[in-house]
């Protein structure tokens, strides 16, 4: 089960209360206060992580609380803090506040984390209160409850290149061809229902590719779940458009083309401006040469042709793909610290074992 958005309410750990206790010892019947204070309740922590791919181990649970923490005792015994409540996500999650509506923290790469419910503070035990006026203080504090609230999480593929076109391109059978994916595929429309991922070795570079369902006319409405399938395509740096050469259907491969661009331009305009490679697909039917190069002439670009069932033209399509990553990754000038320091990177307590509630 692919599960790409989730919303989960999170609660932080109440502190500990603080102890009211006095010293008593043979030779000391009236000791002073000695009540220590409550330890700090657990934050409920969302990190992202590598070999996680979606969030369908958190859809069967809308509720996780973080332990509180231990009371204080006498002797001057302070309660020990809880454990952190760990919830891993895949990279890629935009963790956001659902009455709020607003992002929380865009976890774009493996060990990012934030803190979405703090632990509450633990109370003071009555030693706190001692003074030269007050040697016998009878108050402590209860510990105080933790922040809790709605979260939503989303996922948005984190990919090199993203596979888009017309449901039925060939998209799936692509990404099986060039890495050990196993999408689902079939002759009709639809077959992908969710992204796919696969890994390509090409060149001596590893890239990820992302086969997007098949988007269509009124996607950036959100007709036929195109919201859900556009967001998945933002933050590839590569769109390999495919586009049947000879569709089954009949229609203008051309105006297949312009569908799918007027969807992006209309999502998002950044998104449209991404760098494309227009590919056209199925070329071992009969009449698909004549179509490639009819689109040829009319767009004014190269539009090379694949066949993913024969292998025609895939080699001469990663190395398109591998020559525009390496310009896309090639590093960017560094820019000079305002206070000529390196920024302190936060660290987070390992995920602790624990049931939530």
């Amino acid at each position: 089960m692919f599960v790409d958005r989730v919303t989960i309410f999170v609660s932080g750990g109440a502190g500990g209360d603080g102890c009211m206790s006095f010293r008593r010892e043979k030779y000391a019947p009236r000791g002073g206060p000695n009540g220590g204070d409550g330890g700090r309740g657990g934050h409920v922590i969302i990190r992202a992580v590598e070999g996680l791919t979606n969030l369908a181990h958190l859809s069967h649970q809308r509720h996780w609380r973080a332990s509180r923490g231990e009371h204080g005792q006498g002797s001057d015994c302070f309660g020990r803090g809880a454990d952190d409540l760990i919830i891993e996500v895949p990279p890629g999650t935009i963790v956001r506040d659902r009455d709020r509506e607003f992002v929380l923290k865009d976890l774009r790469e493996a060990g990012e984390w934030v803190v979405v419910a703090s632990g509450g503070r633990g109370g003071h035990g009555n030693a706190h209160f001692k003074s030269s006026t007050n040697r016998a203080p009878r108050q402590h504090e209860k510990g105080l409850p933790g922040e809790d609230r709605w979260i939503t999480m989303e996922l948005k593929v984190i990919a090199d290149v993203g596979l888009i076109g017309l449901p039925n391109a060939g998209k799936s059978t692509l990404l099986s061809r060039i890495s050990r994916a196993h999408p689902e595929i079939a002759d009709y429309p639809f077959t992908t229902k969710y992204p796919n991922l696969g890994t390509v070795l090409a060149e001596d570079m590893n890239f990820v590719v992302a086969d997007i369902p098949g988007l269509i006319e009124g996607a950036h409405a959100g007709h036929g779940l195109g919201h859900e399938f556009l967001r998945h395509v933002e933050r590839t740096h590569l769109l390999v458009h495919l586009v049947e050469a000879v569709p089954i259907d009949g229609s203008d491969p051309l105006q297949n083309y312009r569908t799918i661009r007027n969807e992006l331009a209309q999502y998002s305009p950044k998104l449209a401006d991404r760098p494309e490679l227009l590919v056209a697909t199925k070329m071992d039917v009969t009449g698909a040469e004549a179509a490639r190069q009819r689109m040829e002439s009319e767009l004014g670009r190269e539009v090379p042709g694949i066949s993913a069932v024969t292998g025609r033209g895939i080699p001469q399509l990663l190395h398109r793909i591998v020559g525009v990553l390496v310009e896309q990754r090639k590093p960017a000038e560094p820019e000079a610290l305002a206070t000529g320091g390196t920024p302190a990177i936060p660290t987070v307590p390992e995920a602790v074992t624990g049931a939530p509630a």
